[in-house]
């Protein structure tokens, strides 16, 4: 089957998603997610680039950036080729490291851009790696509690508030704030029908009704989330909707 075309951004911004080939981890160490923020930094000079949010995690990294004198495909070929270059080189491997073609969808409007932030800062909370947002390491979050100077910040912050200090406090709020949110992500989530997905929660956990999850025990039921979760890209509100378990709980798997 023939690739679809990517879509274009009207306003050049676009929330990105590169994975690793066959959910091959991308960092082994923390020289590695040093490397990769480092690359990040050196081709947006190059590029020309606005960085609003990025998020590492092991086997995938989320971007949200706007293009300016080249295109989204010539900046992800430059920081995909240099960071495979040298991890190729310091692991002594050959061969791609990335899944051939990354995921991006356009982000037109400004209600949209700030979910898109909020989504790629709370990846790490979401997948139970840390309780508080500002302790995940590799997000560049810790720039907007800093006051870090830049157009890309000041472009974020005056969304909130010409005023600086409010536009922090408004930030800080809105970033750390429970959600529903649901963008882009390393599954094609929008793909999988609730009848779909009946059928993969029967199946995945043995049971009858998607309703007889509530009556599993806790370690069981939350084994079968996570799995439902990672392994087939149900959506939070999927199964909170078919099995009638509390989203609480199929946020925190």
């Amino acid at each position: 089957m023939p690739r679809t075309s990517r879509v274009k951004s009207k306003s050049g911004t676009y929330h990105i998603i590169m994975r690793g080939i066959n959910r091959q981890t991308l960092f082994e160490d923390e020289e590695d997610y040093i490397r990769f923020v480092q690359t990040l930094e050196r081709y947006k000079e190059v590029c020309g680039y606005s960085l609003y949010a990025y998020c590492l995690m092991g086997n995938h990294v989320h971007l949200l950036l706007k293009e300016d004198k080249h295109p989204l495909e010539t900046i992800m070929r430059k920081i995909c080729g240099s960071y495979v270059l040298w991890y190729n080189k310091k692991y002594d491997r050959v061969g791609y490291l990335f899944q051939d073609r990354f995921k991006s969808e356009p982000v037109e409007d400004e209600a949209y851009f700030l979910t898109a932030i909020r989504y790629i800062f709370q990846n790490p909370l979401k997948a139970n790696l840390v309780t508080e947002i500002s302790n995940y390491a590799w997000t560049n979050y810790v720039n907007y509690m800093v006051e870090d100077k830049g157009a890309a910040i000041d472009f974020v912050f005056d969304i909130f508030n010409k005023n600086r200090e409010k536009a922090i406090k408004s930030f800080i709020h809105y970033i750390n704030r429970e959600n529903n949110d649901e963008c882009l992500d390393i599954f094609q989530r929008h793909q999988i029908t609730d009848d779909d997905a009946r059928e993969i929660i029967k199946k995945h956990c043995g049971i009858n009704h998607g309703t007889e999850m509530q009556k599993l025990d806790i370690q069981t039921r939350n084994s079968h989330i996570k799995g439902l979760k990672e392994k087939y890209g149900l959506s939070i509100r999927q199964i909170e909707r078919i099995t009638g378990i509390g989203r609480g709980v199929v946020q925190r798997m």
